[in-house]
This record gives structure tokens, C-alpha cells and sequence, in this order.
């Protein structure tokens, strides 16, 4: 279904977990990091063909998430000749897209990406809210850019956490305190039964402390003398 310009209808996801950090998924089989997508059925207004897209490529319900904000208008990409099937050149242009802020309510182990038999990533992660652009393929940044500035406003605030540090409290110790507390808290999500990705995916809640939780960890397994693997496979 192409607009008189060429431009199939499609819509976009930006999907927040309660850090404000973003879905960010990888396209099965290539190195390309994007947010979820998909395009407009006939007869769907953008907001169904959102929750079904949502439910086809992240697994989420409706009731998994709150709707903050869209677009106001389509945002247009348009497709390099040769990613566009041959009978379709000269008709098909790229995608016009409405972009939805949504705010995750459930939890991490809610995401599923083989909801569908065809999947649309092999691997996700949480990533801060301005996700880098150059793992995105390069003829979809613009709209990346419009999306994610036009929808920045709406992000809901928070508090810092610094304001909630008992006075006293010696840097060093929270440090250390919040490393083991990381690692713990990525070992026990890591191993939900609910966690089901494909082979080769990546599950990661905080990947900002990553390495610190992985650091944590790794100090925690010698000083009770065992082996240290990695703390997040799942």
C-alpha cells in the first residue's frame, strides 16, 4: 500500500524501560541495530499496526506498556535503488513513518523475540536514550534524528539518585556496595525463566554498568575460590 508519492505507511517504535534507556534490537543476521518497525496494514489506523508490530517483534501485550507520545506527522526515508526489489523500482520510494514514545510497565523478561516464526532480531539491549546513529543503517539516521529529538521533550524526569545518599556514607563503600548489588541483580535476571531469545542473542538490563557488574562479579568468584565465567549468559 504506497501513498501517490511513492511512500508505503509505516510506523516506529521508541520503547522505554524505567531508566529511560531505549530498545535497541539487532536485524537478524546483519550488523544493524535499530528500533522496532514495521509498515501499516490496510484498514489499521497507526496505532493498531503499532501494538501489533509491538507484539511481532518484542513479544509486549498492550497492557505491557503506556503510550506517552507521537509524532505529529509522517517522517519520511526514502530506499537506495539497490535495496529495492526490482519489479518495485520506479513505484516504491522508502517509508513515511509515525513514530510512538512508549513506556515499558511490564518487565525485561516480558520481551520475547520469537513471538512470531519470523523474527526480526537476534539480540537487544537497553541502551542510553540518544543510541549511536552509525550502527544504524545509514539511510534511516535522518529520521532516527528527527524521531528521537521531536519525542525527547515528553521523556519522563527523575529524580538523581545522589539526593538519596545517607550523609556520611563513604563514597567507596556505595561504590563497591552498588557493584555487587549489580552483579546480583544481573545474574537473577539473567536467569529468569522467562528470558527465551534466539541463538546468539544478547541480554543485557544496565549496559552502562556492564563491565562493572562484570568486574564485580569476577572479584566475588575469586574470593570464594570459584571459577569466574561470565555472570551473563543467560
Amino acid at each position: 500500500m504506497l501513498d501517490r508519492d511513492g511512500f508505503r505507511p509505516n510506523v516506529g517504535i521508541i520503547l522505554l524501560n524505567q531508566k529511560n534507556q531505549v530498545f535497541w534490537g539487532k536485524r537478524i543476521r546483519t550488523h544493524s541495530w535499530q528500533f522496532p518497525q514495521g509498515g501499516i496494514d490496510r484498514g489499521e489506523s497507526p496505532e493498531q499496526a503499532m501494538f501489533r508490530e509491538l507484539h511481532e517483534e518484542v513479544g509486549l501485550q498492550p497492557g505491557h506498556v503506556r503510550i506517552i507520545a507521537r509524532t505529529r506527522d509522517w517522517l519520511r526515508y526514502e530506499v537506495p535503488d539497490r535495496y529495492i526489489r526490482r519489479d518495485a523500482r520506479g513505484h516504491y520510494r522508502g517509508q513515511k513513518q509515525i513514530w510512538y514514545l512508549l513506556q515499558l510497565l511490564g518487565h525485561d523478561w516480558d520481551l520475547n523475540l520469537r513471538a512470531t516464526n519470523h523474527p526480526e532480531f537476534d539480540a537487544w539491549r537497553w541502551n542510553e536514550y540518544w543510541v549511536p546513529l552509525d550502527v544504524v543503517v545509514e539511510f534511516k539516521r535522518g529520521v532516527y534524528e528527527m524521531a528521537l529529538t521531536e519525542l525527547a521533550r515528553f521523556v519522563p524526569r527523575h529524580e538523581q539518585r545522589n539526593r538519596y545518599l545517607r550523609s556520611g556514607m563513604r563514597a567507596r563503600d556505595h561504590h563497591h556496595d552498588g557493584l555487587q548489588g549489580m552483579a546480583q541483580h544481573r545474574s537473577g535476571m539473567l536467569l529468569h525463566p522467562g528470558v527465551e531469545l534466539p541463538p546468539g542473542a544478547s541480554f543485557d538490563p544496565d549496559p552502562q554498568n556492564s563491565m562493572l557488574a562484570a568486574s564485580a562479579a569476577h572479584a566475588g568468584a575469586e574470593a570464594s575460590g570459584a571459577p569466574s565465567g561470565t555472570a551473563d549468559k543467560p
